[in-house]
């Protein structure tokens, strides 16, 4: 059997769930715009049937789902370059999946973290969808023939139930037909952490709106949450070695670096010795420089909607004319009559 080789192409979702905030731009949203270029394909999603394995107001769904498009765009995805849209309307996404909930064990499924945190001890009433959703998240990534995820952390086994479904896939039907994709895991925030408490990650459900930086807030509000973040009393080190066990002081270096490109040893060479009385003012005069300009465009995007839609209707014809050969492909190799005729 001959190596197939394929197309570099990153693929990557953000769920529509309202609430874009720091950590989605450092771990995701800014990344995604630095892997724009002509090296690799890029196709980037708003993953709104993942978003519904927990029930969802469909009014606010699609509101949600146009502002993360205008979030995309506003950071810096460029609609022509990349590929941009909503994953409803690209049904490959629903069709491969079901295939691959046919190669997927439920051993696999079963020992997923995120589903027994979120169905805990409640699995019996937890949705079908929840527990089936990383099949969908592996059809969403092999779609594309996708090379390369990136991703944070908390997704590394996500990914690898996806490389294990492309290997047994092949390996069932003796091809060598979907990649075994490679994550993508980089930059100094991949992770970001709460502004209240730096041993929890940064999220939209925390009670709190002081806990995180909304890509909505404006310059003041920026500001303010950074001078407000949780800190301790001492001097910043010159060592990133002296971070251990100071995880506020870790999680604001971490932001400065990311947002400034550079690593965290890199900013404790500037900044080793201040007090957080003078490394603060710093962090929000780059954060304010570097966020308000995302926010006051995904307002101005957010006045035309038509355009937004107009935008994910041409990203969703781009896409399918990736998915749709390869779902027929596949569909020939599983055995399905017709599939060559469609």
């Amino acid at each position: 059997m001959t190596e197939t080789k394929f197309t570099p192409r990153v693929f990557s979702g953000i769920q529509p769930t309202g609430n874009l905030h720091l950590g989605n731009y450092l771990g995701a949203l800014k990344r995604f715009v630095d892997m724009q270029g002509p090296e690799m394909e890029t196709v980037y999603c708003m993953v709104d049937l993942h978003a519904i394995t927990t029930w969802q107001d469909p009014a606010d769904l699609m509101h949600s789902t146009r502002e993360l498009c205008a979030g995309f765009i506003a950071a810096g995805i460029d609609p022509e370059h990349s590929i941009l849209f909503n994953q409803s309307q690209v049904p490959e996404h629903a069709q491969l999946a079901w295939i691959f909930n046919c190669v997927a064990r439920m051993g696999w499924m079963q020992r997923m973290t995120q589903w027994k945190d979120k169905a805990g001890k409640n699995q019996q009433n937890a949705s079908l969808g929840l527990f089936a959703y990383p099949s969908l998240m592996a059809a969403d990534i092999l779609v594309y023939h996708a090379t390369h995820v990136p991703v944070g952390d908390d997704q590394k086994q996500h990914l690898e139930l996806t490389r294990d479904i492309a290997i047994k896939f092949n390996n069932d039907f003796g091809v060598d037909f979907f990649p075994i994709t490679e994550p993508v895991i980089e930059g100094a925030a991949t992770r970001v952490m709460s502004l209240r408490d730096g041993s929890k990650k940064m999220s939209k459900s925390d009670p709190s709106d002081m806990s995180r930086i909304n890509m909505t807030d404006d310059a003041d509000t920026i500001a303010k949450k950074i001078r407000k973040a949780k800190t301790d009393p001492d001097a910043l080190p010159s060592e990133v070695a002296g971070l251990e066990h100071r995880p506020e002081a870790r999680n604001l270096v971490n932001i400065y670096a990311a947002m400034s490109d550079q690593t965290p040893q890199q900013v404790l060479a500037e900044v080793g010795g201040k007090q957080f009385g003078e490394f603060k003012p710093m962090l929000a005069e780059l954060a304010v420089a570097k966020l308000s300009p995302i926010s006051s465009e995904m307002a101005r995007l957010m006045g035309d909607q038509a355009e937004i839609d107009r935008i994910l209707a041409r990203g969703s014809e781009r896409a399918r004319e990736i998915t749709a050969p390869i779902l027929r492909d596949t569909y020939e190799i599983v055995g399905m009559v017709g599939a060559g005729q469609n």
